[in-house]
C-alpha cells in the first residue's frame, strides 16, 4: 500500500523540482540581462584641450645650386708651363691660389721695355720744362706783341706730358699682362672641368676651364600658394634648417637671402633663396652638402594665436566630436587653418577645455550617452 501510494506522488514531486528549476535559471537569466544593461554605453578616451599661440613651420623642397658659375679664360696668350695639383675636376682651390701658370718671358721683356718708354718720356718732359723756363724768361726782353705760346713752348710741354701719361698707361697694361701669366682662382673654387696641360699653348680669351663658387650655395625654394600666407612680411635673413637625405644624412644651417619677388608662370607659386656658407666644408669643417643635392628646407612663419592643434586622424570633413555636460557625444564643425605633418591647426569651432574624443565608437550619434576613459590613464579613469 505504501509503495502505491509513493509511487503516485512522484510524478508530481518531478513536476514540482522541475517548476521550481526554471524558476531559478529564469531569474538568473534576467538578473544577468540587468547586469549587462548597465554596461551598455559605448566607452571613449577624452583629452581636455587649450588653445595656444603656434609658430608656423614651412617646409620646402629645392636643388643645391652653386652661387656663381665662371667659365675661365685665359687673359693672355702664352704656353702653359704648370698648373696646380688640384686643379682637376673635383679639385677644391682656395680663393687666390695660382691654378696654371704661362710662360712670362714675353711679358717680362714688354715690362721692361714699358718701363725704358716710361722714364724716356719723364726725361723728354724734364727737358721740356727746361726750354719752357728759358723760353719765359727771354720773353721778359721782347715786346710783348712777339710772345705767343709758340715761343714760350706750351704745345710741346703738352706733348711731353702726354708722352709720359702714355708711357705709364703702357707700363700698366704690362704689368697686367705679367701678373696675368698665373691665374689665380677668383674665390674658392670647385673644378668641374679643364681642357689644358703642361706644354700646350693657349691663346688670350680660349677658355680652359669652368668653376663653381663653394665660399656659398643656394637653395632656390618654389613657396605653394597654401603656405604664402603664413610668410612673415620681411623673410630675408631668417635661418633655415637644411637637410639632405641619403645614404648619408647632411644637415646644415642657411639663411634665406631674398625673395625673387615674381611668381612663377608654370606652377604659380612664389620663389625664395635660401644660402648656405661653405657647402663643401673647406674652411669649417662641417659636412659636405653637394651641389646638385636635393633638400629638405625648413624655416619659421608667421605666429598664429589662440589655434588648437588637433590629430588629423580626429578631423573627418571638418568635424571633430567632443563630450558635454552630460556626457554625450556632439559634433563640432571646425575651421580648418593650415596642416603640418600629421596635425591640422584650426583655429574655431572648439572652446578652451572641451574635452575631445580621441577613441569614437565605431557608429557615433549626436546625443550618444558614453562612458569615459581618459586618454592619459585608460584604467583608471573610467566614469
Amino acid at each position: 500500500m505504501n509503495k502505491k501510494w509513493l509511487k503516485g506522488l512522484l510524478p508530481f514531486g518531478v513536476l514540482i523540482f522541475g517548476i521550481a528549476g526554471m524558476t531559478a535559471i529564469k531569474a538568473t537569466a534576467q538578473k544577468a540581462e540587468e547586469e549587462d544593461a548597465i554596461d551598455t554605453r559605448p566607452k571613449v578616451s577624452v583629452e581636455a584641450i587649450s588653445a595656444e599661440d603656434y609658430q608656423v613651420v614651412i617646409t620646402a623642397y629645392g636643388e643645391v645650386e652653386p652661387l656663381e658659375s665662371t667659365n675661365l679664360s685665359a687673359q693672355v696668350s702664352g704656353e702653359v708651363i704648370s698648373w696646380h695639383a688640384n686643379f682637376v675636376p673635383g679639385g677644391l682651390i682656395k680663393r687666390g691660389e695660382v691654378m696654371f701658370s704661362i710662360e712670362k718671358d714675353t711679358y717680362e721683356a714688354a715690362l721692361y721695355s714699358a718701363q725704358a718708354t716710361l722714364s724716356q718720356a719723364k726725361a723728354a718732359l724734364i727737358e721740356e720744362k727746361a726750354r719752357a723756363d728759358a723760353a719765359k724768361e727771354e720773353a721778359k726782353a721782347i715786346p710783348a706783341a712777339r710772345v705767343t705760346d709758340l715761343y714760350l713752348r706750351k704745345p710741346q710741354l703738352l706733348t711731353a706730358e702726354a708722352n709720359v701719361k702714355s708711357a705709364e698707361a703702357q707700363l700698366k697694361i704690362a704689368q697686367r699682362d705679367l701678373a696675368n701669366c698665373e691665374v689665380t682662382a677668383p674665390y674658392d673654387a670647385l673644378v668641374v672641368s679643364r681642357s689644358l696641360g703642361v706644354g700646350q699653348f693657349v691663346a688670350q680669351g680660349a677658355q680652359v676651364a669652368q668653376l663653381y663658387n663653394i665660399e656659398f650655395a643656394e637653395i632656390t625654394l618654389p613657396i605653394a600658394g597654401f603656405d604664402t600666407a603664413f610668410l612673415p612680411e620681411e623673410v630675408a635673413g631668417l635661418k633655415a634648417n637644411v637637410v639632405s637625405k641619403g645614404i648619408k644624412t647632411v644637415q646644415r644651417d642657411g639663411v634665406i637671402s631674398r625673395d625673387l619677388g615674381v611668381v612663377d608662370t608654370a606652377t604659380r607659386m612664389g620663389q625664395v633663396v635660401v644660402r648656405i656658407a661653405d657647402p663643401y666644408g673647406l674652411t669649417t669643417n662641417l659636412p659636405k652638402l653637394k651641389f646638385g643635392s636635393f633638400a629638405e628646407v625648413n624655416f619659421v612663419g608667421k605666429t598664429l594665436e589662440n589655434v588648437y592643434r588637433l590629430p588629423q586622424e580626429l578631423v573627418t570633413n571638418q568635424t571633430v566630436w567632443v563630450v558635454d555636460n552630460e556626457q554625450k557625444l556632439e559634433p563640432r564643425t571646425v575651421a580648418v587653418l593650415r596642416e603640418e605633418g600629421e596635425f591640422y591647426l584650426v583655429s574655431e569651432g572648439l572652446n578652451n577645455n572641451d574635452r575631445l574624443v580621441t577613441t569614437l565608437p565605431e557608429y557615433p550619434q549626436k546625443g550618444m550617452e558614453v562612458k569615459l576613459i581618459s586618454a592619459a590613464n585608460d584604467s583608471t579613469a573610467t566614469l
